[in-house]
């Protein structure tokens, strides 16, 4: 099994920056490809930011290209969400996820789940 951790969540205003971290238990950690998903009340969980186990391939979410960085440190087991100019309309929880070998970016296709961070950004 595979236990993640995330952290770094909080309360933030319009255009501040936030870097959450999330950590994964074990010594396999460079089996997984990674992700973030975020999800607010009444709407499905949705994909922030993927990365591949290698950490030179990621793929991003329409709503956050260009804003957010995903990163992966496979020494720490960590991987990492920059997140920059942040909008209102990123409130929501943060999930981090973790997929045996090959990289997901559908919900459905995670293997284990953090329990989330929530993200709150007032205007």
């Amino acid at each position: 099994q595979v236990q993640l951790v995330e952290s770094g969540g909080g309360l933030k205003q319009a255009g501040d920056s936030l870097r959450l971290s999330c950590t994964a238990s074990g010594p396999t950690f460079s089996s997984y490809a990674m992700g973030w998903f975020r999800q607010v009340p009444g709407k499905e969980r949705e994909l922030v930011a993927a990365i591949n186990r290698e950490g030179d391939y990621t793929r991003y979410g329409t709503a956050v290209k260009g804003r957010f960085t995903i990163s992966r440190d496979n020494a720490k087991n960590t991987v990492y969400l920059q997140m920059n100019s942040l909008k209102p309309e990123d409130t929501a929880v943060y999930y981090c996820g973790a997929n045996f070998w090959v990289l997901a970016t559908a919900a459905w296709d995670i293997d284990y789940w953090g329990q989330g961070t929530q993200v709150t950004v007032s205007s």
